[in-house]
């Protein structure tokens, strides 16, 4: 394990690794180790010493970080000033089984977003500038600490998302926004899947500002907020914001929706647990390698993608993003080849594998499907920024369909 503590010592360790083309595995706070095929690389070089928030002024709502600084260090910084990072990042711990310490560097490097995604969009499109090292050992700085400055921001956005194939994160800098004083949901019990879509969208078309939309089946329903949830399967919806501003649309909203079914309403409390609990897959975090796929399509297909896959397979499953989200977990095989086909049938999406045995995971690539164009496009992006190709080899797999 190479730790250093200052950017210059770790952009001497990767030139000494460029030069000699060996190979090594880029790490944060070890919480996602598991994910992707395998690393082939002696070393592991991480992060976790460069610590320590640079600037953070509350009235500009940016703060700068090495990359190795603790999430919760930063979210409690920014509570102090009643501040948060909107798009809500998730803590992998649970789902895979680890027990590291989140990072912020960590948290961009695979563009962690949580159920806020749909309305106040990813990580990236809260990442204004980064410093990273690249696989010449070269440290390169891009972005800045405002939206408006352009310069470089389409190579900030492109290092968020490649999980440590592109370079070595040193430092971020990132937009924060005030968090809301009040949060409640509006439960609609009994839906089906298909009527829970059907829900969500509705709610979405009111102009009542909702937050967050998820559908949880029978099947993981008692799962959350200690089986709080009424019976049935339960389609939430989260409103946040001043106090008597989520009153009002509160009111509004659980009218609109006893069209689609029962309609109960959770209070602040319960409502943050739920939504922690939804981000962090909790009902997934069994302690198991049983595979666990995160799929992203349109809301309006992801059910049929479920009811397919129920047809061919064991499967448990629930949705958020207003269903355009799906947490699936196989009980055995992770059916890659059927999933492949349904993605494609319903008019695309991706797949990200994100847990499974290691035997199949040296077999499947992580992102499912994948072109062969975009395969061809993801390598020539690669030979730039680590042309001896040193950083998390064969992390994201080979070949293409």
């Amino acid at each position: 394990m190479l730790t250093p503590n200052t950017e210059t010592e770790a952009a001497e360790i990767i030139r000494d690794h460029a030069a000699s083309r060996t190979a090594v595995a880029i790490r944060g706070g070890g919480t996602r180790a598991g994910f992707g095929n395998a690393v082939t690389a002696e070393n592991i070089l991480s992060s976790a010493s460069m610590t320590g928030i640079i600037a953070y002024n509350p009235a500009e709502m940016v703060m700068t970080a090495r990359a190795g600084t603790p999430v919760a260090e930063i979210e409690a910084a920014l509570a102090e000033n009643g501040q948060g990072m909107a798009f809500e990042p998730m803590d992998h711990r649970g789902p895979m089984g680890t027990s590291g310490t989140p990072t912020i560097g960590g948290l961009f490097a695979v563009n962690s977003s949580g159920p806020r995604r749909f309305t106040s969009g990813a990580a990236r499109d809260h990442l204004l500038g980064v410093r990273f090292v690249n696989g010449e050992g070269e440290i390169v700085k891009a972005g800045g600490r405002v939206m408006k400055n352009v310069t470089g921001l389409d190579l900030v956005k492109l290092l968020a998302g490649s999980y440590g194939t592109l370079g070595f994160l040193t430092e971020v800098t990132f937009k924060v926004l005030p968090t809301a004083k009040m949060a409640e949901t509006i439960v609609i019990s009994g839906l089906e899947d298909a009527d829970a879509a059907r829900a969500m969208a509705a709610a979405m078309s009111f102009s009542v500002e909702v937050s967050g939309a998820a559908h949880l089946p029978e099947s993981v329903r008692g799962r959350f907020i200690g089986g709080g949830l009424a019976e049935g399967a339960a389609t939430v919806l989260r409103l946040e914001g001043l106090a008597a501003s989520v009153a009002v649309r509160a009111e509004k909203l659980a009218a609109a929706m006893t069209g689609f079914g029962m309609v109960s309403r959770l209070a602040k409390d319960q409502t943050l647990t739920l939504w922690r609990e939804i981000r962090d897959v909790f009902p997934y975090a069994d302690g198991t390698s049983r595979p666990l796929w995160r799929v992203s399509m349109a809301p309006s297909e992801a059910y049929k993608l479920v009811a397919g896959l129920r047809l061919r397979a064991g499967i448990d499953a629930y949705y958020d993003w207003q269903g355009g989200l799906v947490w699936m977990r196989m009980e055995a095989d992770p059916e890659a080849e059927v999933l492949r086909h349904g993605i494609r049938t319903l008019g695309g999406g991706h797949a990200t594998l994100m847990r499974a045995p290691e035997a199949i995971r040296a077999s499947i690539p992580a992102l499912e499907p994948q072109s062969r164009a975009v395969a061809m496009l993801s390598e020539r992006v690669r030979s730039k920024f680590d042309p001896h190709g040193i950083f998390n080899p064969g992390l994201m797999g080979q070949g293409a369909d």
